[in-house]
């Protein structure tokens, strides 16, 4: 039992601790504001993606899975990083709301940057400026037609 814990205490040194505790963290991405970190529901501050199942229309307005195109940008934006969350409250659904970084990054601000996500200023305008070079650069759903996705939610929860 001595041996197999020095062997652990070796490797963490090692390794150095942002590795391990990277290794550590359990992410999960549901869409491109949420995530689930090491067991706590995450909903990302001051941005709102399309929802996973909305449908977007590209440059020559062809149809394509935009909430699953947001979601696969953050999946690849924070693969193998080390990711922190600042708490800012808890939201409705007793979700955390809060700013997070990988390895450092703003995350929030990345999906905006990107175009996988809006500026949801109703709380906050942190993101606006963000917002308005990806719509003019034309990244991500700013490419084509979409539906800001609160109105997507309104319109799809009234329809069930």
């Amino acid at each position: 039992m001595r041996k197999k814990s020095f062997v652990w205490v070796l490797c963490f040194l090692f390794l150095g601790h942002n590795l391990a505790a990277r290794d550590m963290q359990h992410i999960k991405v549901i869409d491109g504001d949420s995530i689930v970190l090491n067991g706590t529901e995450i909903r990302l501050e001051g941005i709102d993606a399309p929802e996973y199942k909305q449908i977007c229309h590209d440059k020559n307005n062809q149809k394509y899975r935009c909430g699953i195109k947001a979601r696969e940008f953050l999946v690849d934006f924070i693969k193998g990083k080390d990711v922190v969350c600042k708490k800012i409250s808890l939201d409705r659904y007793k979700r955390q709301v809060s700013f997070c970084y990988a390895n450092g990054e703003d995350i929030n601000k990345a999906m905006i940057k990107s175009g996988w996500a809006v500026a949801y200023d109703h709380y906050d305008d942190k993101y606006i400026k963000d917002e308005e070079i990806a719509r003019k650069q034309k990244r991500g759903i700013w490419q084509g037609r979409f539906m800001r996705p609160e109105i997507w939610r309104a319109l799809n929860r009234r329809q069930k």
